[in-house]
C-alpha cells in the first residue's frame, strides 16, 4: 500500500513515558503528515499502529510491551473486518534492545531504532508492502560522538555529504513537528542525551552523549508553539543544567529563558530535570526571578545519604541539598519544589535509608516520586555487592511512601491561604455545570504534581491564566477560588 491523494495510509502513534518521549512522537507525526501520510487518535482507525516505548524501568517496559501486544490484537481482528494491518515498535525500548524486542515479540511486524526516524515514512510504506526489515542493531550511542562537548556540534550539524560517519540521529531535534495533544501546555526540548555516568542509570546508552539544540532552534520552535495555542513551555532533557555547555556557554539556559517569555502568547515557562550538583546559583537566581518563569525546581536527588550517593556516581549530601533549597526559596518563597528518590540501592543501610528519610522530612518538597532499586542491563550497579532482598525493598519502598504521603499532604496545606495562578486545562472536569475548572498552579509541573481545582469561574476558557486563592488542599491537589481581576 503507498500513499496517495486518493489512499492515504492512516497512522495512529501511541506514545509512553516521558514529555521527551512526547516531542519525539509529535516529530515523527510531522514528518508523516508533511509526507501524506493522516493521522489518527484510535488505533482501530489505523492501517499503522505506531508504540513509541519506554525503556526507564521495569514498570514501563511492561507497559510498553502490552500497548504493543494490545495493538497487535487489533492486528488480527482485521480477518474480520478491522483495518491494522501492521504494528511498529519504536522509542528507548526499541533502541535499546531492538533484535532481542523483535525476537521476543513477533506479534511486532518491525522495531526500528532512532536512525529509522529521518525516514519513517519510507519504513513505514515498505513494512505495509509486506517487507520486515532488519531489527535494529542495538550500540552504545555515546560512542558515536567525540567524547569532548565543544566538539560534538561539528559533527551533529555536518552535512550528509560528509559520509555515514558523521550522520548521527539525535531524537527531538528536527524542525518538523505535528502537535498529537491540543492542550495549553507542550515540552520543548533543549537538549538530548546525557553525560552523567550514573551507576543505576541506562538511559546515556540508548539515548547518547549529551547535545543542546541552538537557542534560535528553541526560540523558532516555542514561537511556532505559541502559535498553535501554546500558553505554557515545559523545557525537557535528560539534564537542563548542562544546557550549552557543548556550545561554549554554560549559562546559556540563564539568558534563554527570558526570550522564552517575551514570545508573544507564552504565559509561562516551566524548567525541569535539573541535576542538583550543576544547579549553579545563576540558574537558581533565573528560574527564581525571571518574569514568566516558574519558580519551579525539578530536581533529581536521588538519595541523601552521601555514601549511597557516591556509589551511585552522584554527588551531595542532606545539608548541600538543603542549602540548596534554601537559596532557591529565599528567592522565592512560594517555589515549588519536586524530586525522586531510589530506595534500596545495592548496600543501603538502615541508618543510610533513615538518612533519606530525615533529608526529606527537612526538605518539605511539594512531590516525591519514590522507586525501588532494581537491575538495569548494562548498568554499573547491576554488578554492585550488597543487594538487599526484594521483600526488604518494597517494606522501604512502603514506608517511603507513606511518609511521603504524609509530607505532600502538609505541604499542599501550608498553601492554603496563598495566592496561585493557575493555567486551565479542563473546565467542568464533572460535568456538573457549577463553573470549576481544573489545572495547574506554578508549583505543579504535568501530569505528576497534582492539579488546582478553581471554583466558580463559568466564563473560564482552557487555556486562562486565573489568579486564584487556596481554600483547601486533597493529598496534593489543590482547591481554590477566583481572586480579583484575572489575567
Amino acid at each position: 500500500m503507498t500513499s496517495t491523494s486518493t489512499n492515504p495510509v492512516s497512522v495512529a502513534l501511541l506514545t509512553l513515558g516521558c514529555a521527551r518521549n512526547d516531542v519525539d512522537s509529535e516529530e515523527l507525526a510531522g514528518r508523516l503528515a508533511a509526507d501524506g501520510f493522516t493521522l489518527v487518535d484510535d488505533p482501530e482507525d489505523a492501517d499503522t499502529v505506531v508504540v513509541n516505548t519506554c525503556g526507564f524501568v521495569d514498570a514501563a517496559k511492561k507497559d510498553s510491551i502490552d500497548t504493543l501486544l494490545a495493538a497487535a490484537d487489533l492486528k488480527e481482528s482485521a480477518d474480520n473486518g478491522g483495518r491494522v494491518q501492521a504494528v511498529v515498535a519504536v522509542g528507548c525500548l526499541a533502541e535499546r534492545y531492538g533484535a532481542e524486542l523483535a525476537d521476543s515479540l513477533p506479534e511486532a511486524d518491525a522495531v526500528l531504532g532512532f536512525d529509522d526516524y529521518q525516514d519513517i515514512s519510507g519504513r513505514l510504506r515498505s513494512i505495509l508492502a509486506g517487507e520486515r526489515p532488519h531489527p535494529h542493531t542495538p550500540r552504545d550511542r555515546r560512542l558515536l560522538l567525540p567524547i569532548s562537548p565543544a566538539e560534538r556540534q561539528a559533527v551533529v550539524e555536518a552535512p550528509a555529504s560528509s559520509g555515514p560517519e558523521v550522520e548521527v540521529a539525535i531524537p527531538g531535534r528536527s524542525a518538523i513537528r505535528r502537535r498529537l495533544d491540543g492542550g495549553p501546555m507542550a515540552p520543548l526540548k533543549l537538549a538530548s542525551g546525557c553525560d552523567r555516568r550514573c551507576t543505576f542509570c541506562a538511559i546515556p546508552m540508548f539515548r547518547g552523549s549529551f547535545v543542546s539544540r541552538r537557542p534560535s532552534d528553541v526560540l523558532q520552535e516555542a514561537a511556532w508553539l505559541a502559535g498553535e495555542g501554546v500558553k505554557e513551555l515545559f523545557l525537557v532533557s535528560e539534564n537542563s543544567t548542562s544546557y550549552g555547555k557543548d556550545l561554549g556557554d554554560l549559562g546559556l539556559l540563564e539568558t534563554l529563558l527570558p526570550e522564552l517569555t517575551a514570545i508573544d502568547g507564552i504565559e509561562r515557562v516551566r524548567v525541569s530535570y535539573l541535576q542538583p550538583a550543576e544547579t549553579r546559583p545563576g540558574l537558581v537566581r533565573a528560574i527564581a526571578t525571571t518574569p514568566g518563569v516558574a519558580p519551579y525546581f525539578d530536581l533529581s536527588f536521588q538519595h541523601a545519604s552521601a555514601t549511597v550517593l557516591r556509589r551511585m556516581r552522584r554527588f551531595g549530601d542532606p545539608e548541600s541539598f538543603l542549602g540548596l533549597l534554601d537559596q532557591a526559596r529565599a528567592l522565592a518563597p512560594e517555589a515549588g519544589v519536586r524530586s525522586n528518590v531510589i530506595v534500596g540501592f545495592p548496600g543501603e543501610t538502615e541508618d543510610e535509608f533513615q538518612t533519606l528519610c530525615d533529608f526529606l522530612v527537612a526538605a518539605r518538597m511539594d512531590v516525591t516520586g519514590v522507586f525501588g532499586y532494581s537491575d538495569e542491563d548494562g548498568t554499573e550497579a547491576a554488578n554492585l555487592d550488597g543487594k538487599l532482598d526484594d521483600d526488604e525493598i518494597r517494606a522501604r519502598v512502603q514506608h517511603l511512601n507513606d511518609l511521603v504521603s504524609e509530607l505532600t499532604s502538609e505541604r499542599a496545606e501550608e498553601r492554603i491561604g496563598s495566592t496561585v495562578e493557575v493555567l486551565v486545562e479542563e473546565v467542568d472536569p464533572d460535568g456538573t455545570g457549577d463553573g470549576t475548572v481544573e489545572g495547574r498552579a506554578a508549583q505543579q509541573g504535568p501530569e505528576v504534581d497534582g492539579s488546582t481545582r478553581v471554583l466558580g469561574v463559568p466564563d473560564a476558557r482552557v487555556g486562562d491564566l486565573l489568579r486564584a486563592v487556596v481554600v483547601a488542599s486533597d493529598g496534593v491537589d489543590l482547591i481554590a477560588e477566583p481572586a480579583g481581576e484575572q489575567s
